[in-house]
């Protein structure tokens, strides 16, 4: 007497988790990522952007002010005064 596929049917459970396993790497392997930078975000980076260019500006300054360089025009204060109270 001849028997064959004894058990379950004849499948082999350690089969079946393969497949289970190769056909989630397959739709893995489909499926894509996206990322949008929202309005906000690109307005926080030109922020920081702005913050260093400033920073630039105050160690030039800075550097000025202490080798005795730099120099104040007397008009051009005078004029931005004015033009502060003027605008109101």
């Amino acid at each position: 007497m001849k028997i064959n596929n004894f058990g379950p049917s004849g499948v082999n459970p350690y089969k079946r988790q393969m497949n289970k396993l190769e056909n989630a790497g397959k739709t893995a392997r489909t499926a894509s990522d996206k990322i949008e930078i929202s309005s906000t975000a690109k307005e926080m980076q030109q922020v920081s952007q702005l913050s260093e260019n400033r920073k630039a500006k105050v160690e030039e300054l800075k550097i000025q002010v202490e080798n005795g360089t730099y120099k104040i025009n007397p008009k051009e204060v005078a004029k931005s005064i004015a033009n502060f109270y003027t605008k109101k």
